[in-house]
């Protein structure tokens, strides 16, 4: 009676215990070695050859974590056939999907870290990845990823001629969560590294990043949908519905969003300017999509919409030149010598801060009830050093050389006229 065929190996994991015993798992143990070396040193040859600045635009010292498990992979893809002609490869079977599963995920982890800034948020989404990769590998290796796909596959719907089940609708998301990353991932690396170098004002560097990130989202996008089986012809339905909801409760994002985009392009504030808009005055610190951060000397940050920096009046302090003149008044007693009192103010103005050309004044501005009103003016051009520190300093000056030479600086006065008693009546 003849022996009945052993079962066939199902699993990857199945194929790669019956190769245990014997000696063909090193010589494929040997090749994935060799295979990791010779990634890992050619990866490291073609990074040093980068120029320094090259390496840190591009975050080149990250390259290795996902591209030597993709050299690798290449490499045994090649060389798996041609070892299979003379012995089994469950081996190498095994370490195509692990190699894969590693040069995704930190593949991801190169995407996501350099566009999110890292913190709780960025750790959570990477251990995610980490799991259901990992665990898509795991149940391929056991042979249980295809039951799965298939039930997952069997729970859903049919919509017109589009079949919307958990599977598809995993995969879909997946898809699009991956596409856009990369995008923003290619939005951050062409910003860094070809934007960041060209003579542009900050503004135009920054109108072009969310150009080229809007464009790059939307292909994403157009992309992405047709691959997991979403017919773009239904988006007009979308796009009516987009229509109506900005004309009726999104018509101030909407406005917003141009604003930033004229603000940026028109340059009449750019980053770095200081403005007063509605009382409030600062440095403009960042021009976003929706709003303007406005960072007042005492480190207070306003955060204003586009379009109020549009429809209202701004004071820009700096926008044709930096040159900013300070007014101090002062007021002198009638008695007091003027010209001595001129020349204080003008040794007072000596400052650091204070420019010699065009060079400080002193004005006699009027007469008032109390006394006469003089006015110094000088000229800066650091407005964004503030105005305070600068007027107490000369205002310390000009106290001083007064109590010295005994100049008064008046009080309020007031004459008061009392009425004289009525004459009692005669008679």
């Amino acid at each position: 009676m003849n022996a009945s065929p052993p079962a066939p190996v199902h699993t990857l994991l199945d194929a790669l215990l019956s190769d245990l015993s014997s000696s063909v798992i090193l010589t494929q143990a040997s090749l994935i070695v060799a295979a990791v070396v010779l990634s890992w040193f050619a990866i490291r040859h073609f990074v040093q050859r980068l120029a320094p600045q090259s390496q840190t635009d591009w975050h080149a010292h990250e390259w290795k974590f996902f591209l030597v498990p993709l050299g690798a992979l290449i490499l045994i893809l090649v060389g798996r056939p041609v070892l299979a002609l003379w012995q089994s490869v469950h081996l190498l079977n095994l370490a195509q999907p692990l190699l894969l599963s590693m040069f995704l995920i930190q593949m991801t982890f190169f995407f996501l870290r350099t566009v999110f800034q890292p913190g709780a948020l960025l750790r959570s989404v990477e251990r995610t990845v980490s799991w259901l990769v990992w665990g898509a590998v795991a149940l391929h290796i056991t042979g249980f990823l295809t039951p799965l796909v298939e039930a997952m596959d069997g729970i859903g719907f049919q919509l017109g001629k589009q079949h919307i089940s958990i599977y598809t609708a995993s995969i879909g998301l997946l898809t699009v969560a991956g596409t856009v990353v990369a995008a923003l991932s290619l939005g951050t690396l062409i910003e860094n590294r070809l934007i960041a170098g060209m003579a542009w004002t900050p503004n135009i560097k920054v109108a072009f990043s969310k150009i080229i990130r809007t464009i790059l989202l939307v292909l994403a996008v157009l992309i992405t949908l047709p691959l997991v089986g979403i017919d773009l012809t239904a988006l007009t339905v979308f796009g009516g519905a987009l229509g109506v909801g900005l004309g009726l409760g999104l018509q101030k994002i909407a406005s917003n969003y141009f604003s930033g985009f004229t603000l940026l392009l028109e340059q009449s504030i750019r980053i770095g300017d200081m403005v007063t808009v509605d009382g409030r005055f600062g440095e403009v610190k960042e021009i976003a999509t929706r709003y303007t951060v406005i960072r007042s000397r005492d480190g207070t940050e306003y955060i204003l919409p586009n379009e109020t920096l549009i429809t209202h009046p701004v004071v820009n302090h700096t926008l044709a030149d930096s040159q900013n003149r300070v007014g101090i008044p002062v007021q002198v007693a009638y008695s007091a010598d003027l010209d001595r009192a001129r020349a204080i103010m003008l040794a007072a103005s000596v400052h650091p801060r204070v420019l010699e050309d065009p060079e400080p004044r002193v004005l006699l501005a009027g007469f008032g009830d109390n006394g006469i009103n003089l006015e110094l003016r000088v000229w800066i051009t650091d407005p964004e050093e503030g105005l305070m520190r600068l007027k107490s300093d000369i205002n310390w000056a000009i106290w001083e050389g007064f109590q010295m030479e005994g100049i008064e600086i008046p009080y309020p006065q007031r004459v008061i006229h009392l009425a004289q008693p009525a004459s009692p009546p005669l008679g």
